[in-house]
């Protein structure tokens, strides 16, 4: 696992944090599989995440649209009319 001297224990760090250590960010979520969030006047604004985690999400939405299709061309007000 990734180690550095400067660790993010809350998870969470500033947007001119994030700025200055985005290098050591990117790595601890790549070899570390650590999420961090940036945030911008103590409010979260986007996230560093491993991309086993963006890979998971874009299937879960994957499956999402594809029930949404089907449940669309099972429904029997979708069909068309010549």
């Amino acid at each position: 696992m990734y180690k550095s001297g400067h660790e993010h224990p809350s998870g969470h760090v500033s947007v001119s944090e994030a700025r200055e250590t985005f290098a050591e960010l990117v790595n601890r979520a790549a070899y570390g599989h650590v999420r961090v969030r940036i945030s911008r006047r103590g409010r979260p604004v986007a996230a560093i995440v491993p991309i086993e985690d963006v890979e998971l999400l874009e299937r879960l939405e994957d499956e999402v649209d594809l029930q949404a299709a089907r449940d669309a061309l099972a429904d029997p007000r979708n069909t068309v009319r010549t």
